[in-house]
């Protein structure tokens, strides 16, 4: 570590803070943690963006550096960070939630985001030229309907982005809950995360390990890539910082 960050990261009252650049707010700014998790609290004090939105924003930056131009699907974004960020700049922004209270395939009154069933969209093929998806795919009962569908929606040359808690590194993935006829019935006790729809939150159907990889690959037919930068002075620290990067070749 150079001098330079040395002197910029520190602790005091169990508060990590560090000096650096934000992806998102384009700008200089401090990231500063009250807790240990740092992918939940390591936040840009100008933004509030966490590290995995900051990772997703620097993956493209690095990949697709012209994505402003570039028609782009997101599933279930939240309110800030590199959503609203790629929002705004980005004339060709789709958003999309899986919203029960609206058919899928149409516009929420607000405006803001289609409804839609990732694991069987309404958009008509090669339709984008990225889809992003932010801690998505931990939540779903069918993900091989999913990533086919990504896939199928893609133009040639496009990509899936994506952002995955691989909370069992190189262990085998496992799931924990599935649904069988309507039914949820679950492999292991009960999890949830946070649904920018609902209060009760996510359940967590899988558990994926780096092999991750491979099932997204022999199922949709992209090529995967899994990008990981480790950079403080960026705010790249955290737990399960990995993008996944799915190229439809």
């Amino acid at each position: 570590m150079n001098l330079d960050l040395t002197r910029s990261l520190f602790r005091k009252r169990d508060h990590l803070v560090v000096k650096g650049y934000c992806q998102i707010c384009e700008t200089g700014t401090f990231f500063r943690s009250k807790n240990d998790w740092l992918r939940d609290y390591f936040l840009c004090e100008k933004c509030g963006s966490i590290p995995r939105e900051r990772s997703v924003l620097y993956t493209l930056n690095l990949l697709y550096p012209g994505w402003r131009m570039l028609r782009i699907h997101e599933s279930s974004p939240g309110e800030r960070g590199a959503s609203v960020k790629i929002r705004r700049e980005c004339a060709g922004y789709v958003a999309s939630q899986f919203d029960l209270n609206i058919p899928f395939g149409t516009m929420h009154p607000n405006g803001k985001y289609r409804s839609e069933d990732l694991e069987h969209q309404t958009f008509a093929d090669e339709s984008f030229d990225l889809v992003i998806t932010q801690d998505v795919f931990e939540h779903l009962f069918n993900p091989d309907l999913a990533i086919r569908e990504i896939a199928r929606t893609l133009r040639p040359g496009g990509a899936h982005v994506a952002t995955v808690p691989m909370t069992m590194k190189e262990r085998p993935s496992r799931r924990r809950s599935r649904q069988v006829d309507g039914q949820i019935i679950h492999d292991l006790p009960p999890e949830y995360h946070g649904n920018p729809l609902s209060p009760d939150g996510s359940l967590v159907t899988f558990d994926w390990g780096f092999d991750l990889a491979d099932y997204l690959g022999r199922a949709s037919g992209l090529s995967i890539t899994i990008v990981f930068v480790d950079n403080l002075e960026l705010g790249l620290r955290a737990q399960y910082l990995e993008v996944l990067v799915c190229r439809k070749l």
